[in-house]
């Protein structure tokens, strides 16, 4: 006689509960149930252990996902006891089809049972077995609609259909993976839209919060922002000049980016802050390992979410990878404030200013800016003035490249000086 153990189960008869045992052992270490066999290790038998036999396997592979059957054996023993040897899976975790892989369908063994998976540990058992990249895991949600996504597809007149799904990445391993899910209607992840009436981003004016399908959540933050885009208006001799505060596709791409490169494993929101005189886009995920803002700034790109970003290139709604933020700078080269890119450890923040809250510089003085002429005016346009002491650190240079810099500024009339000697500062010129 033999008793119940971490890789033994017995069972007196064929019941459902068979499935989870199965699951348990198979996302564990592997183990043996015995169907025909009672709780004190007495081989009672089974009635009519062919029929049982065949309602077993047949169980097995229709109830489990994903396949577990290559990972289990079975025997009859005796004429009356059904033997299934279960090995540890390798496509983890195996859960009951009917429950989805929530705790309620995902069992592991502890001791001489079997019980739930926490979801901690189900994110974890998809990472070993599917990888560190998110989009490529499968996703913990299954019963999934994609409306806004073929709607999308159709829009942009690219095939979409079920037979695309394995080739876009949509499918892995006959499950859905987590770039399923953020094209799905199902996402979870939304984008966020706070308009506010101060400089310090406290009072608010009004805010949005856009969910569904990053498809549905690009086009409903595109119009809504366009909302936000006014147009200011000037004379010159009788014609009307009308410009808007941020051009239209500056908007476009730095949204695009948010939504592209942000990391997906963190829950939080894309966060969108807009005032009177800048628009923040803010994404979770700092820039990948090796690049710096400078690179991003030259075009260099490494995605970290390379299906996607594959997906919204077949769409034609990025050009291809890390054209997006030097073209923002481009349709920025006329403006005295530039856009400016921030980044911690954790995320990722551009700035757009307003053009119109900016003055413009003419095309001849916009062509005489060096880097290191825009950094100044950037420095000025967040902190207001600067000494002489304070532009020697900013730009690591020395006290004649200073002077020689700041009077090139004041010659273009961008800046001037308030107060004197050691009180000296720069600000922008109004």
């Amino acid at each position: 006689m033999f008793f119940e153990s971490e890789s033994i189960e017995f069972k007196s008869q064929f019941t459902e509960e068979i499935y989870k045992e199965v699951i348990a052992f198979a996302n564990t270490d592997g183990g043996v149930v015995y169907v025909g066999i009672d709780n004190e290790g007495n081989a009672i038998g089974l009635p009519n252990v062919d029929a049982e036999y065949a309602r077993i396997t047949n169980g097995i592979r229709d109830a489990i996902q994903p396949d577990v059957t290559m990972f289990v054996q079975y025997t009859i023993q005796e004429n009356k006891v059904v033997r299934i040897t279960v090995g540890e899976g390798t496509n983890k975790p195996y859960y009951l089809k009917a429950k989805g892989l929530k705790p309620g369908g995902v069992y592991v063994r502890q001791g001489s049972t079997s019980v739930p998976a926490s979801l901690d540990l189900i994110r974890q058992m998809i990472k070993e077995s599917d990888g560190d990249t998110f989009e490529d895991m499968r996703s913990l949600e299954q019963n999934l609609t994609f409306e806004s996504a073929k709607a999308a597809f159709a829009r942009y007149g690219v095939e979409f259909g079920e037979e695309k799904y394995r080739a876009l990445g949509i499918r892995q391993k006959d499950q859905f993976s987590n770039l399923a899910l953020l094209l799905s209607d199902q996402c979870p992840f939304t984008t966020k839209i706070a308009v506010f009436s101060d400089e310090e981003l406290t009072v608010f004016r009004d805010s949005k919060e856009f969910a569904g399908s990053v498809f549905r959540q690009f086009e409903d933050a595109v119009n809504y922002l366009a909302l936000c885009n006014k147009t200011a208006s000037t004379i010159i001799g009788v014609v009307r000049i009308d410009k808007q505060d941020y051009p239209e596709e500056a908007i476009r791409e730095a949204l695009l980016n948010a939504l592209v490169h942000r990391d997906y494993s963190f829950s939080g929101s894309i966060i969108i802050n807009v005032n009177d005189n800048k628009m923040e886009f803010i994404s979770l995920g700092g820039l990948m390992p090796g690049l710096t803002t400078e690179d991003i700034r030259l075009g260099i790109s490494q995605p970290r979410n390379k299906k996607l970003a594959e997906v919204f290139h077949r769409l034609h709604l990025i050009e291809s990878y890390g054209t997006g933020i030097r073209r923002v700078y481009k349709l920025y080269e006329k403006c005295t404030l530039q856009p400016k890119i921030e980044v911690t450890k954790g995320a990722f923040k551009m700035i757009l200013p307003n053009m119109n809250a900016s003055p413009a510089v003419s095309e001849d003085v916009a062509g005489k800016l060096t880097d290191q002429m825009k950094k100044v005016l950037d420095y000025l346009d967040a902190n207001g003035q600067i000494s002489d002491a304070e532009l020697e650190s900013l730009l690591n240079v020395k006290k004649t490249r200073v002077y020689t810099l700041t009077t090139k500024l004041k010659d273009l009339g961008l800046i001037e000086a308030t107060g004197k000697g050691q009180n000296k500062q720069y600000v922008l010129k109004k």
